[in-house]
């Protein structure tokens, strides 16, 4: 199985150091993203992966002492009573995901259109069954 990111591909697009047990837990989230990119999209090229599978570590991985989830888009905080509440759009924190930068990155992007699994088989003979269609 190919590994598509390195702990220090990781760490270099964080904004902060990983301490020892990141480090252990982001190793096992690239071989992890690397599988899941390799089932959506094995002919992509090598340098998307490792942009794509860095993403996808860096919004699993716990945030350190910011408390603030990486993917967050919205957030509030109170202080007396402590509340805190964070909404996380396209997948959970902790959780490995594509999102739709990159998919598209991927080239997994939405296309539009449909394709009948029975046109290939209708048509081929050439028959009365074609000449029907056309």
């Amino acid at each position: 199985m190919a590994v598509y990111a390195t702990v220090n591909d990781v760490q270099d697009r964080s904004a902060r150091t990983l301490n020892a047990a990141e480090i252990k837990i982001c190793e096992a989230l690239v071989a992890d993203a690397s599988v899941i990119i390799d089932s959506v999209a094995p002919a992509a090229a090598e340098e998307k992966k490792l942009v794509v599978a860095c993403r996808m570590v860096l919004r699993a991985m716990p945030s350190g002492d910011a408390g603030i989830p990486v993917g967050a888009t919205q957030g509030s905080i109170s202080a007396l009573s402590y509340s805190q509440s964070w909404t996380v759009s396209g997948g959970g924190v902790g959780e490995l995901y594509l999102s739709k930068v990159d998919r598209q990155l991927l080239g997994l992007g939405d296309r539009i259109g449909s394709r009948s699994p029975l046109e290939d088989r209708v048509c081929k003979g050439g028959g009365l069954e074609c000449a029907a269609l056309m």
